[in-house]
């Protein structure tokens, strides 16, 4: 019969002895397929052919060339193989210690006497082994071995309950951008550092009395007795983790809430090693973070601010301001487009940043409520401002990577536009460069669906994604905007230009605009246009503007227009 076709359980029956062989496989073929080796040699060789099929060994123990207790000591050796449950089959009572030691699960004496018996013993054994093998891989990571998330909170919650005088810090560990490594280094290069770090804190938690699991990820959590040196503990945890990749440095983050209160969820004590964790997240000069009480307060007031979201844009609490983007290369500066930006005028905590509030919404997967809300009152501006002034002015939004994976994106925005009666060419779309380098293939595909829409694509913070050359000319994109760092330090012939011209460079061979942003003085205003910059917006020319002072921009452009062609006019 063909191995696929084959419903039964398989056993390998190792016996010297024809009439025990024959006896065992009267027993077992009405419910099992039995495969028989007649000595201690055979049976290896059967068992390296079949060890991923096989659910039992019943094994004699005294046979020729080699004997069971060698068979038991070569199958505990072996990762795979020590799986798999052993019988013995002896009538040699003072050999049951010894061969328990070697991993046998149980034992039938000879002569076999009792059928019923030896039946029962051989299902309790194989039941026993697939129970513990479902169990194994519901509790532990498939890649790494540690324990899944649910597991490990259940195993840190019972081990409080068993040794409750201890006190006990819970730690989240996490890669900076471990993205860049699979994206850069191949997945394969990602998993074998996710493995290294896994049998570090593995080995830690042993050695300690503590208990490691994974998050997710490339997130790890740990739950040790108090009292750890872990500037130490990091930098054991990091050991040998550049010579997986070529040198290249892995940088990790580690967050600690410190004497736990167990009157806390095991998962909320995490939830604070995560605060403290994240509030490092991008950082490569800080690699541990220490739950206080500042943090305590931040928590708080995210908290509130994440309650408070649905009704700020309920109550349009939430304002739209613009920074004015200015076209260079003509004979005149004149106003191109804008940027929205947000601010949350709160009825009780004031006028917050967006600092204040973005990256909790993108963290919490609540930016896409207020993306659309932005997405809306700006599209209905600018209809307004082409009735009121004859004059289409772009404006950029942001489109988060929380908003790439929202299903229908393309017709949700497109449906936006069309409501309040503008083209999808005046809503420009910025997307970040990280963005882009996070789930390439995913956000190149929207992206594309969007420009067939008619939609122009920014990409914003060009030059801080690490988008290799090879990628970004690939990219769907018709804007590249320079991110302010390399528009701040800008000197003739300093480093920092030449990256700028290189930008330039890179921007006119994909033939796309360029928009640099946080200019704020003439020097570097000149820099830039001569340079062949198209566009720049900072506070050079305004700072970002309420829709009353933005629109005193578009009435002093509207005058120098009308200015232009009255002089035109005059001199024909």
């Amino acid at each position: 019969m063909d191995e696929q076709l084959s419903l039964k359980r398989r056993i390998l029956l190792v016996e010297d002895e024809p009439i025990n062989r024959k006896i065992l496989e009267n027993i077992i073929n009405h419910d099992y397929e039995a495969i028989v080796a007649r000595d201690g040699v055979e049976a290896i060789e059967l068992i390296r052919e079949h060890s991923d099929k096989l659910s039992l060994v019943l094994l004699d123990l005294m046979m020729p060339d080699m004997n069971g207790f060698e068979v038991l000591q070569f199958m505990k050796d072996d990762k795979v193989l020590k799986q798999i449950p052993i019988i013995v089959c002896t009538a040699e009572k003072d050999c049951e210690v010894k061969c328990f030691q070697l991993g046998a699960a149980d034992f039938i004496t000879k002569p076999y006497t009792h059928p019923a018996v030896i039946k029962a013993r051989i299902d309790r054994a194989i039941e026993y082994r697939e129970g513990r093998g479902l169990i194994h891989a519901t509790q532990n990571d498939s890649l790494t071995g540690l324990l899944t998330h649910d597991f490990f909170m259940e195993y840190s919650h019972f081990r409080d309950l068993h040794y409750n005088n201890n006190n006990m810090d819970a730690i989240v560990l996490n890669i900076n951008r471990f993205h860049l490594i699979n994206e850069l280094q191949g997945r394969r290069a990602g998993d074998d550092v996710l493995i290294k770090i896994a049998d570090s804190i593995k080995r830690i938690a042993k050695e300690n009395g503590g208990i490691a699991g994974r998050g997710g990820a490339d997130e790890f959590m740990i739950y040790l007795p108090s009292g750890m040196e872990y500037n130490n503990l990091l930098k054991d945890i990091g050991s040998g983790l550049e010579d997986l990749l070529n040198n290249s440095r892995v940088y990790l983050r580690m967050g600690i809430y410190k004497n736990v209160n167990k009157e806390l969820s095991v998962e909320h004590r995490f939830d604070k090693a995560r605060t403290a964790c994240n509030s490092i997240r991008g950082s490569y000069n800080t690699h541990m973070a220490v739950y206080d009480e500042e943090m305590h307060e931040k928590e708080t007031l995210n908290e509130r601010l994440i309650n408070d979201m649905v009704a700020g844009i309920k109550d349009h609490q939430f304002k739209i301001f613009y920074q004015p983007k200015y076209a260079i290369q003509g004979e005149r500066d004149s106003l191109y487009s804008a940027e929205a930006l947000v601010r949350w005028e709160h009825p009780e905590l004031g006028l917050l940043r967006p600092d204040t509030f973005i990256p909790l919404f993108e963290d919490n997967g609540l930016i896409h409520k207020l993306d659309h809300y932005v997405w809306d009152e700006v599209s209905k501006q600018i209809g307004e401002w082409m009735v009121k002034y004859d004059l289409k002015i772009p404006v950029s939004v942001n489109v988060s990577r929380v908003d790439i994976g929202a299903p229908n994106l393309e017709e949700e925005i497109f449906t936006v536009v069309q409501n309040n009666w503008i083209s999808p060419g005046m809503l420009n779309l910025e997307i970040t460069e990280s963005a882009y380098t996070e789930n390439s293939e995913q956000i190149i595909n929207v992206v594309k669906g969007l420009r067939d829409r008619g939609f122009a694509i920014e990409m914003d913070d060009f030059g801080t994604g690490y988008s290799s050359l090879n990628m970004i000319t690939s990219l769907p994109i018709d804007i590249l905007k320079l991110d302010m760092q390399f528009v701040k330090n800008i000197k003739e012939g300093n480093k920092e230009m030449k990256m700028v011209e290189l930008m330039m460079d890179v921007a006119r061979s994909l033939k796309v605009k360029v928009v640099a942003e946080g200019v704020e003085t003439k020097e570097q205003y000149d820099l830039l246009k001569k340079a062949g910059c198209d566009v720049i917006q900072g506070f050079y020319f305004s700072m970002p503007c309420a829709t009353g002072e933005f629109e005193k921009l578009i009435e002093k452009e509207n005058k120098e227009l009308e200015d232009e062609v009255n002089a035109a006019l005059a001199a024909m």
